[in-house]
């Protein structure tokens, strides 16, 4: 018996259905998906502490389950005392069921650790389907521990969907549970 996470077992018995009643699809392949998720990082304070990059590689490695990736200038900028091919982020990018599980974990175990937490705002949707949130500190995240932290970061996530507007998109991630925020 092989393994399937969670929510896509949900998308494909229930969110398929119930989205193709609400919109009226004629086919199942015009039903919007989930094509894959990406976080990242940038640390800006990287230019001048180098050991800072690497320990964020590690933790975003360790939330994602997947190696991340450092990110490198394209240009120089003085004023920020930048030079061209210095790192200053870092990234994954999750599809299949790796990134299946990543967003379990997210809805499940660390948004509801987030301090005051109150939902999302659903004003993240970029006008062609896809959707853009910033979580202000990636302690929240179980595999995190907080002792070992050198310095509490943030980082920006973004759900990449096939959905042709956003309308369609936040049917989409509220079929998953997303707790967006009531206007």
């Amino acid at each position: 018996m092989s393994y399937t996470p969670r929510l896509k077992e949900k998308y494909n018995e229930e969110i398929i259905k119930s989205l193709t009643e609400k919109f009226g699809y004629k086919s199942v392949m015009r039903v919007p998906k989930l094509q894959k998720i990406v976080l990242s990082q940038g640390m800006g304070d990287a230019v001048s502490d180098k050991k800072l990059i690497e320990s964020a590689a590690a933790d975003l490695s360790k939330i994602s389950g997947q190696k991340a990736i450092t990110t490198n200038s394209k240009k120089d900028i003085s004023n920020f005392k930048l030079r061209k091919g210095m790192p200053i982020g870092t990234k994954v990018t999750l599809r299949g069921d790796r990134m299946y599980d990543f967003l379990d974990r997210l809805l499940s175990v660390a948004l509801p650790r987030t301090r005051d937490f109150r939902g999302i705002p659903a004003k993240g949707f970029d006008g062609r389907g896809n959707f853009n949130m910033g979580v202000k500190e990636h302690i929240i995240f179980p595999e995190i521990d907080i002792d070992k932290v050198n310095k509490i970061l943030g980082m920006d996530i973004t759900f990449v969907t096939t959905a042709p507007n956003d309308e369609e998109a936040k049917a989409l991630l509220d079929a998953f549970g997303f707790p967006f925020t009531k206007k």
